[in-house]
């Protein structure tokens, strides 16, 4: 793989070009690290803040609304769960339930919970059931 950096002319923007021959799953993770850099919009008491992907644990929907879990705080979305699910599925984000997307490269331990399902620590502390459905996409995504 060849890769070229090129300065733009003082009138063009900034862009990333990609020349491939197929789109691998690879190229596809790395475009979408590249999209995660850019923030969501979130909300909390009237303001309005743009949150990095990265920052956040899980998202979790709750009567008809969306939050963003982060380490100490939470922020409610005005997208709808399926909308980021969509935008997050490349990166590090894995729907685990009906309600919940968490992220992966949050997760500190996981063990089995009743049912089949599983039970995810999360690094700041707080837990996260795994539908059984949910539960092979998992172990795929892990390579477990």
């Amino acid at each position: 793989m060849k890769i070229v950096i090129m300065e733009p002319q003082d009138n063009e923007e900034d862009q990333i070009i990609f020349k491939c021959r197929s789109m691998t799953p690879e190229l596809l993770r790395m475009i979408a690290r590249l999209k995660a850099q850019n923030s969501l919009v979130a909300y909390k008491e009237n303001n309005i803040y743009r949150i990095k992907p990265t920052d956040i644990y899980y998202i979790e929907a709750v009567d008809n609304k969306v939050f963003f879990y982060l380490t100490e705080k939470v922020y409610e979305s005005r997208q709808k769960l399926y909308e980021l699910e969509e935008s997050l599925s490349n990166c590090d984000f894995l729907r685990v339930s009906k309600s919940v997307i968490a992220n992966l490269s949050k997760m500190k331990a996981l063990s089995p919970a009743l049912s089949g399902r599983f039970e995810a620590l999360m690094d700041n502390g707080e837990r996260v059931i795994i539908s059984r459905q949910y539960v092979p996409d998992l172990k795929k995504r892990l390579g477990l």
